[in-house]
C-alpha cells in the first residue's frame, strides 16, 4: 500500500507551497494541502483535514499527516480521535518540522517506504541540520 501525505497549515498558501515543493522531489506521491479555515482565513479546519484523509484512504493509501504549529496539531489529534482503531493503523501523525519533514517523508514514500518509515522520516530533524 502506498503512503500519501496531508500537509496541514494555518495558511492555505503555505500548505499549498509545501505540497508544491514536496511534489518536486516525489512526483508519484499523492499529496494534499489542508490549509486555512473553511472560509479561507488563517487557522485550521477539522473538515479540510478529515476530508483529505478520507479522500486518500478511499484511494487506497496509508496517510501521514504533517503540521506547522500547535493548534494545527490539535486539529489533527481531533481528526484522529474520530477514526476507529482499524483506521488508526493506516493514518498517523508525523510530528516534525513541516517543510523539511514533508520533503523527507515524501521522498521516503516515493522510494516505497511504509507508513512507519514515512512518519519517522517526517520527524527526523537532523536530516537537514
Amino acid at each position: 500500500m502506498s503512503v500519501a501525505l496531508v500537509i496541514v497549515s494555518h495558511s492555505v498558501r503555505l500548505a499549498e507551497g509545501v505540497v508544491e515543493l514536496a511534489a518536486q522531489m516525489a512526483r508519484d506521491v499523492d499529496l494534499r494541502a489542508a490549509g486555512g479555515t473553511d472560509d479561507g482565513r488563517i487557522g485550521t479546519s477539522f473538515d479540510k483535514v478529515s476530508d483529505a484523509v478520507t479522500e486518500l484512504r478511499a484511494a487506497g493509501h496509508d496517510v501521514a499527516i504533517l503540521t506547522d504549529l500547535g493548534s494545527a496539531t490539535m486539529t489533527v489529534e481531533a481528526v484522529l480521535d474520530f477514526l476507529d482503531e482499524a483506521e488508526l493503523e493506516h493514518v498517523k501523525f508525523s510530528d516534525g518540522p513541516l517543510v523539511e519533514g514533508a520533503v523527507a517523508a515524501a521522498v521516503t514514500a516515493q522510494v516505497g517506504g511504509d507508513l512507519d518509515a514515512v512518519v519517522a522520516a517526517g520527524r527526523a530533524r537532523e536530516l537537514f541540520s
